[in-house]
């Protein structure tokens, strides 16, 4: 890792094209060891991650999510040719990137209550450690020459993740990230200014 970690947070950007080339066995270790050593509300560790390396198993995955992507926009009367473009332009994206890795948070070592409401906080807080350890895959991947895409489709459509990767029940799929070598730089995208998202001491005081 030879970037310092501004240079690897600044520089990091969402890739959506790769080359094709095969992602090393060990490289990917690395990536997902990275996983491991995010934070975790109670350090309960309630990421599960499936790699999807197989070529027939991507098409599959893929289209089961573009189905149901087309009936939610067949619902929300999206035209049938603009659904027709979208879902096959998903489909092509995910079957043509190295790696992708199903990212998906269990309960099961999360704190249990009794009432509605603290069982949701501990969902939310199961998911925000989830986004930890994706944010971890994203810099490591970036810090190894790889490029890499955090999607949120699996959340639509968790009984057909489950299904397709066979996953149990208590397994909650909640995103995808495509892993492999850029076949471009894309420009940075604008960001907002410090002072459009930072408040001090009280809302609406400046820093």
């Amino acid at each position: 890792m030879s970037l310092n970690l501004l240079d690897i947070i600044k520089k990091r950007r969402s890739i959506r094209e790769y080359l094709p080339r095969e992602v090393s066995r060990d490289v990917l270790l690395r990536i997902l060891d990275a996983t491991r050593w995010a934070p975790s509300a109670h350090n309960a560790q309630p990421w599960r991650f499936v790699i999807i390396r197989e070529r027939g198993l991507k098409r599959e995955f893929a289209e089961a999510m573009a189905d149901e992507w087309v009936k939610d926009m067949t619902r929300d009367e999206v035209p049938p040719e603009t659904r027709e473009s979208l879902a096959e332009a998903s489909i092509k994206q995910f079957i043509h990137a190295p790696v992708l890795i199903v990212a998906c948070v269990t309960m099961e070592d999360m704190d249990k209550y009794q009432d509605r409401r603290r069982r949701e906080c501990e969902h939310v807080m199961a998911v925000q450690s989830l986004a930890a350890a994706i944010q971890n895959i994203l810099l490591t991947a970036h810090s190894e020459g790889l490029g890499a895409c955090w999607f949120c489709a699996p959340l639509f459509c968790q009984d057909i993740v489950r299904k397709v990767l066979k996953m149990p029940g208590d397994v909650e799929p909640q995103a995808l990230v495509m892993l492999g070598y850029p076949s471009g730089k894309p420009s940075p995208p604008p960001r907002k200014r410090i002072e459009e998202i930072a408040h001090e001491n009280y809302w609406g005081e400046e820093l």
